[in-house]
């Protein structure tokens, strides 16, 4: 019998329980505390602060001091760019830290985990360089006047961010405010928020001034709604899921708070017969289980002209058997899932595969030795599924794809787009037209001819439509979100 694997706990060089709140960290109101769990034993291994109401109420002050009497508030574009620049070489300095808290935290493989801690960086480089690039206009009017736009910050903005790409999604969102010139009060996931700590320690470090960065860790339901309908907060964030975001939205709505939302997705990869199937295979299957497929824009459907169905079947079932799922540490194909409860989920959608008898062209395996604690899930690529079936029609947030065979790109068309969400979409073919008639006829935000992803992308907006959400993130698109524009008219005879 083989030996368990260990999950290789990490020694955490720095305080868990507290939350930052003006430059100074420190205990929430009344004390309490969450448990960290590591999805790939079951085991706790941190304690988080559970921050409330009270907390983020001094956050959001905090904030609004730090733009209307501190040194935040002070700074030229050029002086922010030079913060956030310092901030990304900082975060270099510190991938090896970043990763092992990430590995821990989400269950991550250590290779995923690094890549992240480097786009992370990249986003503050990027962000970095854009603060002084964000210009108005000057605008043709009536004599005698000069019109011209300014775009300014917002003020104080609000970001919730999910537990599957912290260090992400915190670069794309807090990075972009903060280039605007706004100040950030971020409330992470309680399941996964270690590396949003070190990153504002690390901030700090790098000369981030007091109170332009706020995190109060805690429950959504706590922390999360009193950010979500705070009256201070003038731009709110969110990552997450459909239900939720539409709450987070309808209590910004109360104070005519703008909110981009980024909710999720059921994804397409759309194959016709002429792609090149070889160069295709690593994107269908990657862009499908990365991350225990447990990202928003995981590609989960593959369509399939059918008179290469088959072929393409073949070439994933392989791919999909040699698949290996373990402790993050231990740095497979595949890492837990975040919970128990996300397992559960998963394994429900399975069942019905299996009820309404649809097979399994492929499945990974489960090394042997994977602490038994953890959330460990098969992943499994499901054939010749149902256009309008559950399993293609729902986000299942985990490693499972479906097949679905297609006749032409009329019916390819009405099946990518026959869901109710909108984010992202792949094509796979060698005919230029068919390739923009394609990117043209997708309801999403972003559309990857003959790849997926483009390696991240941080220069390209990025967001949804339909249930996917609105608003955009990523690139200087994200700037202007995170900006408010004025016109002003200058009347001089």
């Amino acid at each position: 019998m083989n030996a368990p694997i260990a999950a290789s706990r990490f020694a955490i060089p720095f305080s868990t329980d507290q939350v930052l709140i003006g430059g100074d960290w420190r205990a929430p109101d009344g004390a309490a505390t969450l448990a960290l769990e590591d999805p790939s034993d079951g085991g706790e291994f941190a304690r988080i602060a559970r921050g409330g109401a009270a907390d983020v109420d001094a956050a959001v002050v905090a904030a609004r001091a730090a733009l209307d009497r501190g040194a935040w508030g002070r700074m030229s574009a050029v002086e922010r760019g030079r913060v956030l620049s310092a901030i990304g070489r900082k975060v270099l300095d510190n991938v090896e830290l970043l990763a092992a808290l990430e590995v821990h935290d989400v269950g991550k493989p250590l290779r995923q985990a690094r890549a992240d801690a480097v786009a992370l960086a990249r986003y503050f480089e990027f962000y970095g360089g854009a603060c002084d690039k964000v210009h108005g206009e000057t605008l043709p009017f009536a004599a005698g006047y000069t019109a011209l736009t300014l775009r300014e910050p917002h003020g104080v903005t609000g970001h919730i961010v999910p537990w599957n790409y912290p260090m992400q999604i915190v670069g794309r969102s807090v990075g972009a405010a903060l280039a605007m010139g706004n100040a950030c009060v971020l409330k992470p996931a309680e399941e996964a928020c270690l590396t949003v700590l070190a990153f504002a320690r690390i901030a700090a470090e790098a000369g981030l001034p007091p109170g332009a960065l706020n995190v109060v860790t805690g429950l959504g339901e706590e922390a999360g709604a009193a950010l979500s309908a705070h009256a201070g907060v003038d731009h709110l964030s969110f990552t997450g899921s459909v239900a939720t975001g539409a709450l987070v939205q309808s209590a910004a709505a109360r104070n005519a708070v703008p909110v981009t939302l980024e909710l999720g997705g059921k994804s397409p990869q759309i194959v016709f017969a002429d792609a090149d199937l070889d160069a295709a295979l690593p994107f269908l299957v990657n862009a499908g289980i990365q991350n225990a497929g447990q990202t928003c824009s995981a590609a989960s459907r593959i369509l399939v002209e059918r008179s290469v169905f088959a072929a393409v079947r073949a070439k994933m079932a392989e791919r999909y058997r040699a698949l290996r799922v373990g402790p993050a540490a231990a740095d497979l194909d595949l890492g837990p899932v975040i919970s128990q409860r996300q397992k559960v989920v998963i394994e429900h959608f399975l069942g019905l595969a299996r009820d309404d008898g649809l097979a399994i062209a492929g499945e990974g395996a489960i090394v042997d030795g994977a602490p038994r604690g953890g959330h460990y899930v098969r992943p499994a690529l499901i054939d010749d599924v149902p256009a309008d079936h559950v399993l293609a029609q729902d986000e299942i947030f985990g490693p499972v794809q479906v097949l679905i065979a297609f006749d032409g790109e009329a019916e390819a068309l009405r099946i990518a787009n026959g869901t109710k969400y909108g984010l992202v979409a792949g094509v796979w073919t060698k005919d230029g037209g068919r390739q923009m008639r394609m990117a043209r006829a997708l309801r999403c935000g972003q559309v990857f001819i003959n790849n997926y992803g483009a390696g991240g992308g941080i220069e390209l907006p990025f967001g949804g439509v339909k249930h996917s959400g609105h608003g955009r993130e990523k690139g200087f698109e994200a700037l202007y979100g995170f900006s408010t524009l004025k016109t002003v008219a200058i009347h001089h005879g």
